[in-house]
């Protein structure tokens, strides 16, 4: 068994592919696809999304404050990679027609629109910017969670298989693989039968 060692890199992959909606104090809204975001804490719920300072996304995000963070799945995996490539500076990316088309979602706690296509839209008020180096990270509490009632079980829990959810890795889209087990299932005790079929005491 061999090893190489490259120079430091960011292979920390797959990540969640996901559009970040903003908004700047004249009112435009705007659309970006971020790879590069993540769960930070969990009391408060926060999480964080870096972004390059030439991006049309990061001045909006740093005048207002606000972002919602919109999951994406693999029926929006088009329009993900669009609105990823092409500047708010020139187009209005929630003007698009056809299978690019999405949709403003109100949110609850923030003044920034969702995307009512997205199956989970987090929103989000920065408590924190990070000077990184070519990206700044803004670290944000979660201050809603707003659900797609499509995507619900019959629990009223979230259903990740129905909602096929999008991730990236190195440049390129994937579907997400099955499920191989719940957390915890590593240190859980099997129940024993008896063979009468009834659980042991």
């Amino acid at each position: 068994m061999s090893r190489q060692y490259w120079r430091p890199s960011n292979l920390l992959n797959p990540l969640p592919a996901v559009m970040i909606t903003c908004m700047d104090n004249e009112g435009n809204v705007n659309v970006m696809t971020a790879a590069w975001a993540g769960t930070v804490c969990s009391d408060p719920v926060m999480v964080s999304v870096s972004i390059r300072k030439e991006r049309w996304s990061h001045h909006m995000i740093e005048e207002t404050g606000e972002f919602v963070m919109c999951l994406t799945t693999e029926e929006l995996a088009k329009v993900t990679d669009y609105v990823g490539v092409r500047s708010g500076r020139d187009i209005d990316k929630f003007s698009l027609e056809g299978d690019l088309k999405l949709t403003k979602s109100p949110s609850k706690m923030v003044k920034v629109p969702g995307i009512a296509e997205s199956p989970v839209c987090l929103e989000c008020k920065v408590k924190e910017v990070l000077r990184l180096g070519s990206h700044d990270m803004f670290v944000a509490e979660v201050l809603s969670t707003d659900i797609d009632d499509r995507y619900l079980d019959e629990s009223g829990r979230f259903d990740l298989e129905k909602a096929k959810l999008m991730a990236y890795s190195h440049g390129e889209y994937y579907a997400l693989g099955r499920k191989l087990g719940k957390f915890g299932f590593s240190v859980r005790k099997k129940p024993r039968w008896k063979k009468s079929g009834k659980a042991a005491r």
